[in-house]
């Protein structure tokens, strides 16, 4: 269905180019300009450790060199934008998953290693961090997507799961973070039937905007900065997730206009998290940016 909405990706050029980290400047060129996988992966190594994990800010809200999984996480998805997420470079990812992961055989947000480091206030640093679902999920729903197989798997994805079953209250990133669990999970059935009891719960506790004219209007979850909404393409980011089965045409057809009006004067999406040093914002806005072109052009939303 044709939108309303415009967006230009010759200002997101200008903007990538003006703005972005190298590995931005090279995903973006190999996403919509036709250029080569191998040099966004050469990028993506200069923030590789020899324990197989990833670190060097690359997710900017983390600074400082050390592994963790966010930043890992991050890794793998970028892989997953090459076709790269497979054969030794993943191999060596899951042996530093297995080493990360706490008892329960998942993987915490932060480990104590950031200590020490600039991070998010919103992202505690404590001694025995717990598994979380919000930084496991991602991590195995993609890791199955790609076929991969790997011993780390099997409880992970059974920690998954309990996690996924147990969800009764809970806020967008984890909503977010358990699609991509189900996305990628082999038993589609269930995942079908898990999600089909999210997207009543995302609903019943308005956790998405169905009509951004009146966003105002739907609250905002604890801890998050003040227009830290999410949007029906927040959890739909491909016309395949079974997120999208949560929304009408229309309501998807009015989140991916409000997502083409976001695109800023400079060419670049902005970002609603909440800023705590300016370098992480000046990061993070070209991520979102290849993030809003990514979703827009998966749900056939070509510039114009």
């Amino acid at each position: 269905m044709a939108g309303t909405g415009t967006h230009s990706l010759a200002r997101a050029e200008q903007f990538v180019w003006l703005t972005a980290r190298v590995l931005e400047q090279r995903r973006f060129a190999h996403l919509f300009l036709g250029g080569g996988a191998d040099v966004v992966e050469t990028a993506l190594a200069a923030y590789l450790n020899e324990d197989g994990g990833y670190g060097h800010a690359l997710e900017p809200d983390l600074r400082g060199p050390v592994s963790q999984p966010l930043h890992t996480a991050h890794a793998l998805s970028v892989l997953d934008s090459i076709g790269r997420c497979g054969g030794l470079r993943v191999e060596r990812i899951c042996r530093y998953l297995t080493d990360a992961s706490t008892k329960e055989g998942a993987l915490p947000a932060l480990l104590p290693s950031q200590r020490g480091y600039p991070a998010a206030p919103f992202i505690p640093v404590v001694d025995d961090p717990p598994a979380e679902l919000l930084a496991t999920g991602p991590v195995v729903g993609l890791l199955h997507r790609n076929q991969v197989w790997h011993a780390w798997l099997f409880r992970a994805t059974d920690f998954c799961w309990a996690a996924v079953d147990a969800l009764e209250h809970s806020h967008p990133y984890e909503i977010e973070a358990a699609v991509a669990f189900l996305d990628g999970v082999p038993d589609r059935a269930r995942a079908e039937a898990a999600a089909d009891r999210l997207g009543r719960l995302v609903r019943d506790q308005r956790l998405v905007v169905l009509d951004p004219r009146r966003r105002a209007e739907y609250p905002v979850a604890s801890g998050y900065a003040p227009e830290e909404h999410h949007f029906p393409y927040d959890y739909a980011r491909a016309p395949g997730s079974l997120a999208r089965r949560w929304f009408s045409d229309a309501e998807m057809e009015r989140s991916l206009d409000h997502l083409e009006s976001e695109q800023q004067e400079d060419g670049g999406w902005p970002v609603n998290w909440r800023q705590w040093a300016p370098g992480t914002a000046l990061e993070g806005r070209p991520i979102e940016t290849l993030r809003a072109l990514r979703t827009l052009r998966d749900h056939g939303r070509a510039p114009r």
